[in-house]
């Protein structure tokens, strides 16, 4: 069933804000889309978002009713005061906690922060992100005791009734390939291998089965073996 109501989705460029973008116009009747600049290293990806933004709408005439307007907001702050493998110029690496030095501390709470305020004001009580708990690399600000805090705080702070959805919360990276193919079928797969972007070090010059990147971050290295796994699992 459609909900007559609107939708933000926090759209970063990425394979899994792109999936989730396809949910969105699948579930909600109208649907806006916003994406943070905050000096990310691979800020390749917010050139992506205009593309995908352009294209996700020819896979099906509904979702081209659907898809409202798009937001960039400057969050540059949060790159001046992160000090990590996003952010900086340095190599990837784990920390001394276990956590990849990719994690930038307060990210997702800000993002959903400054989403809520901005659905606020464009009226929309659903926001919907791509956080995962099943395939990601340790972030405290991507699992859903985090984001379901967050709905609780935000709601009683705003005096609103937002509810924030993550689609892909529960399923691994094949899951999310397979949730795009289940929503768009092999056009949202292509779209989704050739321009969105994922690689933590913003490498677009070598492409793989799975899309561009450099093989070798995480972000790759996760990226790559969803796409073998859910591909042997349509062989099978």
């Amino acid at each position: 069933m459609i909900a007559d109501e609107k939708a933000l989705v926090l759209f970063s460029g990425g394979q899994d804000s792109a999936t989730c973008l396809a949910w969105a116009l699948e579930k909600f009747s109208a649907v806006e889309t916003v994406g943070f600049d905050y000096g990310q290293r691979h800020r390749i990806e917010l050139e992506c978002r205009s593309e995908l933004l352009a294209r996700i709408v020819e896979i099906n005439p509904t979702w081209k009713e659907r898809l409202g307007a798009d937001h960039t907001l400057d969050l540059s702050v949060l790159g001046q005061i992160s000090e990590t493998g996003l952010t900086r110029d340095a190599e990837i690496a784990l920390r001394e906690d276990g956590l990849p030095n990719t994690f930038v501390p307060g990210r997702n709470l800000l993002f959903f922060t400054l989403a809520a305020a901005l659905a606020f004001r464009r009226k929309a009580r659903h926001m919907i992100g791509g956080m995962c708990e099943t395939d990601y690399s340790g972030y405290p600000d991507c699992r859903d005791d985090t984001l379901k805090a967050l709905q609780v705080t935000l709601n009683l702070g705003m005096g609103s009734r937002s509810v924030i959805h993550t689609p892909l919360m529960w399923i691994d990276k094949a899951g999310t390939w397979a949730l795009a193919q289940d929503l768009g079928g092999d056009l949202l797969l292509d779209l989704i291998t050739e321009h969105s972007h994922t690689c933590y070090l913003g490498e677009r010059t070598v492409r793989h089965e799975w899309g561009y990147g450099c093989g070798t971050c995480p972000a790759c290295e996760l990226r790559a073996r969803g796409y073998e796994s859910f591909r042997e699992g349509t062989r099978s």
